[in-house]
């Protein structure tokens, strides 16, 4: 059965500007010096808040995230743990306090998350090594953020047309009250809006937003 949406939205509508050499090409220009200067500025602190996850909880720094991009391609991304070493095997047994509907997992106040993490993510410091992803060109700083790969194989044709585009570390949903949003196909009809409008002018003003998101410490 089809759903409302996806009654709406029989094929992706792109914004013209992705069709447009020069646009795409700064828009790639933006990502790679933007990623080059903040790993290199912001090395010192990739080392404090390496040390602090190690030195609080067992298991590896980083964690390999396993997600899919743009038209469905998968690949390893990396973040800052800040769950418990044996978060994705926990998972299960938490999905019935699941506040998200449809694929995606999302509860507040999460057992799994460790004290650190709790700050990296309040203030989306364990996102920082997304920049990596960047700079490969498998993410962009801004587009549809990436589903788990496990999230993407339960994705309804209609939810799979957010990876028309190269996903990204900020988006159109984080600047829009993330927190508040516990449907996914209200998240995904951003993602699409996000999509048929794309400019590089609409980027600078998400990247402006997502600055001030972050001190304002609105992360989960």
């Amino acid at each position: 059965m089809i759903t409302a949406p996806e009654q709406h939205y029989e094929q992706t509508v792109l914004s013209p500007n992705w069709g447009r050499p020069l646009q795409v090409a700064c828009k790639r220009f933006l990502d790679i010096v933007t990623s080059v200067l903040s790993l290199v500025l912001l090395a010192p602190v990739f080392v404090v808040l390496g040390v602090m996850v190690k030195l609080t909880s067992l298991g590896p720094v980083f964690y390999r995230w396993k997600v899919v991009g743009k038209n469905g391609s998968p690949f390893t991304g990396y973040k800052f743990r800040s769950m418990v070493m044996d978060a994705d095997e926990l998972k299960a047994k938490l999905k019935d306090q699941n506040e998200m509907t449809g694929p995606v997992f999302k509860i507040a106040k999460d057992p799994r998350i460790t004290p650190v993490g709790a700050w990296m993510r309040r203030y989306s410091l364990d996102e920082l090594p997304q920049l990596y992803s960047v700079l490969k060109g498998d993410m962009s700083l801004v587009g549809p953020r990436p589903p788990l790969v496990t999230e993407y194989e339960q994705f309804t044709k209609y939810q799979k047309q957010k990876l028309a585009v190269k996903p990204g570390i900020t988006c159109l949903w984080q600047v829009s009250g993330r927190n508040g949003i516990n449907d996914f196909d209200q998240w995904v009809r951003l993602d699409l809006e996000y999509i048929r409008n794309w400019s590089l002018h609409q980027d600078l003003q998400i990247l402006l937003r997502t600055v001030g998101a972050v001190f304002s410490g609105s992360g989960k």
